[in-house]
């Protein structure tokens, strides 16, 4: 199985979109907590829907339930907690959210995590590969 991730943010349209194709992403899912985000005004909730699928051929899929909460994030932004602490009650949500148990049959071949962040490394996304599949395998980062 191979599951992508992405960062919005620091990218044109023209490579965003390029990338995605290139590498045979089938579904985006969006994990990010506001979807209706400026920070790259092509990833804004309908219309992103839209271009992923008639420019590339991508479904989107927006899954709640992979976003941290906004006080987890406000905390980290604001340097009330650090990335460790971030770390921790990020996974102690998806524990809470029961997502291993709520997705065990949910196909992510070919899927591709999209949040904001430019790179995963303190990022919710790879945490979030890391949490579904505890393996390197799926630890493709675009």
């Amino acid at each position: 199985m191979t599951v992508f991730d992405i960062g919005s943010s620091g990218k044109s349209a023209e490579t965003f979109f390029n990338t995605l194709k290139t590498s045979g992403v089938k579904k985006l899912i969006d994990i990010r907590l506001n979807n209706t985000s400026q920070l790259s005004g092509f990833t804004k909730k309908n219309d992103f829907k839209f271009f992923l699928k008639e420019i590339i051929d991508v479904e989107y899929e927006h899954i709640l339930d992979f976003a941290p909460t906004k006080d987890i994030l406000d905390d980290f932004k604001n340097k009330k907690i650090n990335w460790q602490q971030y770390e921790n009650k990020y996974i102690k949500l998806l524990d809470d959210r029961k997502i291993k148990e709520k997705y065990k049959d949910y196909n992510f071949n070919n899927c591709c995590f999209l949040c904001s962040e430019v790179k995963n490394t303190n990022c919710h996304r790879r945490l979030l590969k890391e949490y579904l599949f505890n393996s390197n395998d799926n630890k493709i980062s675009l």
